[in-house]
C-alpha cells in the first residue's frame, strides 16, 4: 500500500497555509481515499498550530518543522525542513504545491531521500497505480506519467483542485527537529513592497482574464497606430472591472523588436504555449489571432469570449464560446463607458 505525504507551507503571516498548499491537501486526501492509503501532512511554518488546525481532520498524522528560521522562504532552511519531514514520514508518494517556495527546493529534497520528481502536475489519478497528468506546452500534448521509483514527488499546479476546507478535531502536530545545524542565514526578509491595486495588472484571483493581442499596436482603420489610446483603454478596463491582464507572446516580444509596445506589459503577463496557464473562470481575448499555441494556455478557463475584426479568426473555429466581430477599440470604449456609469451609481 502506498503511503502518502502532503508537504505544505505557510503564507507570509507565518502561520496560515497558502491556498496552493490547501489544494495539495485536497489532492492528497482524494488520492489516499482512492488507494486506501495512510496520509500524513507535513507543515513548514513559523507557527504550525494554526496551520495544523486547518487540516486536522484530513490526515492520519501531522508533522511540522517550525520556528523563526522557517518563517520566510529560504533555500537552505526549506530544503532541510522538507527533507527531515520526508525522513520521518517515509512516504511512497509526496504531493506538494508547485509554488515558488517549494519549486526551488523540492528537486534537492527528492535527491536527498533517493526519490524521483515530476513538476507541473494537473491531476493525479489511477486506481491500482498512481498516474500523474501534466501538459508539455511546446509539444501541445497531455501526458500521463507512472513511475516505479519511490518516493515519487509530485508538484501540483495551483488552481487544479479546490482548497481543502474540511473540519476535524484539533490536533497538535508532531514537531520534527532538524538533525544538522542550519547554515548561516545570509538572506534577511525586511518587508514586502507591492504596487498599488490600480497599478497591479496580474491578479490570480480575479474572475476575469483580459488578454491583449498584438492587434492593439497595429495600424488602425485610419492608417495610424494608437498605442497610447490602447493602453489607456486597457488600463481603464482593468481598473473598472478588477480583471487580470494577460498578453500574447507576440505582443510582449515587440519591445525587443523595436515596435510600439504597451509599457505596462511584461513577460509575466504572457499567456499561451510558452507562458503561464491561467485559471480564471472567464476569459476575454482582444486583438488576438486565437491559434492553438495561444489557446493552449486557456485550458482551465470555463467561459471564453473574443473580440476580433476578422470573422475567420482562430477564435471562431471552436476555441471560443462567443466571438464579437467588431473593432476592439470601439467595443472597449463602450464597455468602459458602461462600467463607469455603473460605478458612479454604486
Amino acid at each position: 500500500m502506498e503511503s502518502i505525504l502532503v508537504l505544505t507551507h505557510a503564507d507570509e503571516t507565518g502561520s496560515a497555509l497558502t491556498k496552493a498548499s490547501l489544494e495539495a491537501v485536497t489532492a492528497g486526501v482524494d488520492l489516499a481515499a482512492r488507494l486506501g492509503a495512510e496520509l500524513a501532512i507535513g507543515i513548514v511554518a513559523k507557527h504550525a498550530s494554526h496551520a495544523a488546525a486547518q487540516v486536522a481532520g484530513a490526515a492520519n498524522r501531522l508533522l511540522a518543522v517550525q520556528g523563526e528560521a522557517f518563517a520566510q522562504a529560504r533555500f537552505a532552511s526549506d530544503a532541510a525542513a522538507c527533507t527531515e519531514i520526508c525522513r520521518a514520514a517515509m512516504p511512497a508518494i509526496v504531493v506538494a504545491p508547485d509554488s515558488s517556495r517549494f519549486a526551488r527546493v523540492m528537486a534537492v529534497v527528492a535527491a536527498r531521500v533517493g526519490g524521483a520528481i515530476d513538476t507541473h502536475i494537473t491531476a493525479i489519478g489511477g486506481a491500482e497505480a498512481v498516474e500523474a497528468t501534466r501538459w508539455f506546452y511546446r509539444h501541445r500534448i497531455e501526458a500521463v506519467i507512472t513511475r516505479d521509483k519511490r518516493p515519487w514527488f509530485l508538484l501540483l499546479d495551483a488552481g487544479t483542485h479546490a482548497p481543502y476546507a474540511g473540519e476535524g478535531p484539533h490536533a497538535q502536530p508532531d514537531e520534527i527537529a532538524i538533525a544538522a545545524e542550519l547554515p548561516e542565514m545570509r538572506t534577511q526578509v525586511t518587508g514586502f513592497r507591492a504596487p498599488k491595486l490600480d497599478q497591479q495588472t496580474i491578479r490570480p484571483d480575479a474572475k476575469l482574464l483580459f488578454v491583449a493581442g498584438a492587434g492593439w499596436t497595429k495600424k488602425q482603420p485610419d492608417g495610424q497606430v494608437h498605442v497610447e489610446e490602447a493602453g489607456n483603454l486597457i488600463l481603464r478596463f482593468l481598473h473598472l472591472s478588477g480583471a487580470s491582464l494577460g498578453s500574447s507572446k507576440s505582443l510582449v516580444d515587440q519591445g525587443g523588436e523595436g515596435q510600439p509596445v504597451l509599457p505596462f506589459l511584461t513577460h509575466l503577463n504572457q499567456v499561451g504555449q510558452t507562458g503561464s496557464t491561467p485559471r480564471h473562470p472567464k476569459g476575454l481575448a482582444t486583438c488576438c489571432h486565437g491559434e492553438e499555441p495561444h489557446v493552449v494556455g486557456w485550458r482551465f478557463i470555463g467561459e471564453r469570449r473574443a473580440v476580433s475584426l476578422d470573422a475567420n479568426c482562430g477564435w471562431t473555429r471552436g476555441k471560443a464560446d462567443v466571438v464579437y466581430v467588431a473593432d476592439a477599440f470601439a467595443v472597449m470604449t463602450k464597455v468602459n463607458e458602461l462600467l463607469g456609469e455603473a460605478a458612479s451609481r454604486s
